[in-house]
């Protein structure tokens, strides 16, 4: 079982999130693109909305150039970076464990890894029992 990253607030118990299943978690090949991209522009961050231009694809920006506000969750981090989905789509996809992976291709959005000729998208399968019931909190996105 993978275990959860700890969120930088104090508010939560330690104990609850050391032992608590990640929702999502990420690829060797999405960790190397990341990587590029942090050399580039520094830090980074993820959100993924259930949008009408971009679909529902995971979206890359530097960490900050996205606001996130009360319609946003916080789903943890991975590679380093803080990962959000606007709630409505969390709805959607709060029984599911999530994987960022990356492929060729190039997506219709502004997210940093299209001029590389690659895109990031999310993989998903149902979560089992014992992992919903000790599941990573998430976080309102205004909150983090």
């Amino acid at each position: 079982m993978k275990r959860g990253a700890k969120p930088n607030s104090s508010s939560f118990n330690k104990k609850s999130i050391d032992m608590a299943y990640k929702r999502i978690d990420i690829t060797k090949e999405a960790e190397a693109l990341i990587d590029k991209l942090r050399d580039q522009h520094g830090p980074l961050m993820f959100h993924q909305s259930g949008g009408c231009c971009d679909g529902s694809s995971p979206m890359c920006y530097s960490k900050g150039e996205f606001r996130t506000g009360a319609s946003d969750v916080w789903m943890g981090q991975i590679h380093d970076c803080d990962f959000y989905m606007s709630k409505d789509q969390f709805e959607y996809w709060k029984h599911t464990h999530l994987t960022l992976d990356v492929t060729d291709g190039r997506g219709a959005s502004f997210s940093l890894e299209i001029p590389y000729g690659k895109r990031f998208l999310i993989r998903s399968r149902l979560l089992t029992e014992d992992e919903l019931a000790d599941l990573e909190p998430v976080r309102n996105g205004e909150d983090v």
